[in-house]
């Protein structure tokens, strides 16, 4: 604890008349100054008095300043005319108060647990708050894959708008149209940040996560649903609107589960009528259809408005089973996992290769069956 933490826990008592912070309750009265923590309580202290005791009780006192000096009260921190600050400085404070979890430790336990580095999972990003030697937080940022490795086996960076060449590509340098697809390459950290770089290199990787997870925990998530999305679209994407409620389950099924997107979806087909496809797991919120699902969504619509045709095919069994398999594969992502002598998996190359063979006719039609007669 500095000499100027304590010099200004006193200024703020004498203004306040007390400050009540974390478990610390200082506070002046006409006997004098009070002291309390859950492990010490004085009152009726001299000014010299209270300092001794202050002086006795650093981390209180130096998480005090931390939260309430150097990062700021939030809400408080900026004027009623400037909501949209008021509102991203109380989101930055409760995501570095939830990165050390100090919603669920006391003080001294949080650091203890803050001097080996408390981390915390943001979807693929590993968040770590250290506590330096008069209370000030400092944190670091990598890959969850890279959670256990010795930094200098990684590519160190420190300017949090860096992370803008990290999110954009993955790890086979294809573009990341959504960020937030659990597709985010590793190698990489960010070290030694102060709470505000912080957040905004997770800005970088997330867009747009950490204000909309403080609005849900405040009650104050502005969710979009389907219907009302689709009715705003204008120009080639208008059509969406024709989707019926079991077209838009496909599309929730097919694309906001975990292992396309990280974030948990809150949107359903409207305020009244509740989807049955999985939300997902993730800690941030989706508050709307995004620009990938809507565009995906109009390629359904044309499709959609197709009329189903019987068509007959020549399988075996197996080649029946195999057809599923290489659907399966495809639609989870895992071709790239099945490899050549992989022979027993439906969606091995050399298998569909020879599927394709035998089942396939010059003009590239399964059985020999034309899609238009």
């Amino acid at each position: 604890m500095r000499a100027g933490q304590l010099d200004a826990l006193v200024e703020a008592v004498a203004a306040d008349g007390g400050v009540e912070f974390d478990g610390l309750n200082a506070n002046r009265r006409d006997d004098g100054y009070g002291f309390r923590t859950p492990h010490t309580e004085r009152t009726g202290l001299s000014e010299a008095e209270f300092r001794e005791v202050a002086e006795s009780n650093p981390w209180f006192v130096s998480n005090w300043f931390y939260w309430t000096r150097e990062v700021g009260l939030g809400d408080r921190e900026t004027g009623e005319a400037d909501s949209g600050r008021r509102d991203g400085a109380s989101a930055r404070r409760a995501f570095l108060r939830w990165a050390e979890r100090a919603d669920d430790h006391g003080v001294p336990e949080r650091y203890e647990a803050l001097a080996d580095g408390v981390s915390r999972e943001w979807g693929q990003l590993c968040v770590t708050a250290t506590v330096a030697d008069h209370g000030e937080r400092r944190y670091h940022l990598r890959h969850v894959a890279d959670a256990e490795a010795d930094l200098s086996s990684l590519d160190v960076y420190t300017d949090p708008l860096e992370a803008r060449g990290i999110a954009t590509y993955d790890e086979r340098g294809r573009y990341r149209p959504l960020k937030t697809a659990p597709t985010l390459r590793d190698g990489w950290a960010f070290a030694d940040l102060d709470g505000r770089a912080l957040v905004e290199a997770v800005d970088v990787v997330y867009p747009a996560t950490v204000p909309n997870w403080y609005r849900e925990r405040e009650g104050r998530l502005d969710v979009s649903h389907w219907n009302e999305t689709a009715e705003r679209q204008t120009g080639i994407y208008d059509v969406v609107d024709e989707l019926d409620e079991e077209a838009v389950e496909w599309i929730a099924e097919s694309c906001c589960v975990d292992s396309q997107c990280l974030k948990r979806r809150m949107w359903d087909a409207d305020e009244e009528t509740e989807l049955d496809a999985d939300r997902g797991d993730g800690v941030f919120p989706c508050r709307e259809p995004c620009s990938l699902v809507v565009a995906a969504a109009r390629k359904w619509t044309t499709l959609e408005r197709e009329e189903s045709r019987t068509y007959e095919f020549e399988l075996t069994p197996s080649e029946k089973e195999q057809v599923e398999e290489i659907i399966d594969a495809v639609a989870d992502g895992r071709t790239d996992e099945i490899r050549e002598a992989d022979v027993y998996e439906g969606a091995n190359r050399y298998r569909a290769r020879f599927l394709r063979a035998k089942r396939f006719d010059d003009e590239g039609n399964l059985s020999g069956t034309p899609t238009d007669e």
